[in-house]
């Protein structure tokens, strides 16, 4: 794995035992980290952080194919050449445009897969990034569609976990109280962002 940025947020858990191997592979990344540059955000989700501190996340864009698996954070940095490779796998894949993600929207998927046991399964992703074009032509096809929705500002994913039902991955995002949740269950999705905590 190449790691190039990071960006620094608080964590305070302790962390776990790792095996030998782990252990390695968590110290080659966190002297990357150590070695780069370092940028601070906002307040990041608690989140309880995998063997070694490692977040490590697997999705899919049912649109594209594409699939991003691997670690996005050590203990409490962000990092930032896996983050652009999750912007790339969530660009709107009718215009092909980039835009970076809230890596806040990545804690609240890596917690809730956790709180799910659900780490073992890919989450498949319905809609990251939207352009404000494809937000236009979205929402002339329907009610649903937000004019200012948080998908055209990288603060919104839709997704589902195989063999979880939506209905409880959507009390699952809601007991974080981390941004809001819409519950599609007609559509078999939830919707996740990360704006003013709010439910429908």
């Amino acid at each position: 794995m190449q790691v190039q940025n990071a960006i620094v947020v608080s964590a305070s858990e302790p962390q776990p035992e790792v095996s030998r191997r782990r252990f390695l592979k968590t110290s080659l990344i966190a002297a990357t980290v150590a070695s780069s540059n370092i940028i601070m955000p906002k307040a990041a989700l608690a989140i309880p952080h995998g063997e070694g501190g490692l977040c490590e996340l697997s999705f899919r864009n049912l649109h594209t194919g594409e699939k991003f698996n691997g670690a996005y954070r050590v203990g409490n940095k962000y990092l930032l050449g896996a983050l652009n490779e999750v912007n790339t796998v969530l660009r709107d894949f009718r215009t092909g445009d980039v835009y970076p993600m809230d890596p806040q929207l990545m804690d609240i998927i890596f917690t809730m897969q956790k709180l799910a046991n659900a780490q073992d399964r890919n989450v498949e992703i319905i809609s990251g990034y939207r352009s404000p074009k494809t937000n236009a032509m979205l929402r002339g096809r329907s009610s649903g569609v937000a004019k200012k929705s948080y998908h055209m500002k990288g603060q919104a994913i839709d997704l589902r976990i195989p063999g979880i039902s939506t209905a409880r991955l959507r009390d699952i995002a809601k007991s974080l109280k981390a941004g809001g949740v819409g519950y599609y269950a007609s559509s078999d999705f939830v919707h996740i962002d990360t704006g003013n905590v709010r439910s429908w």
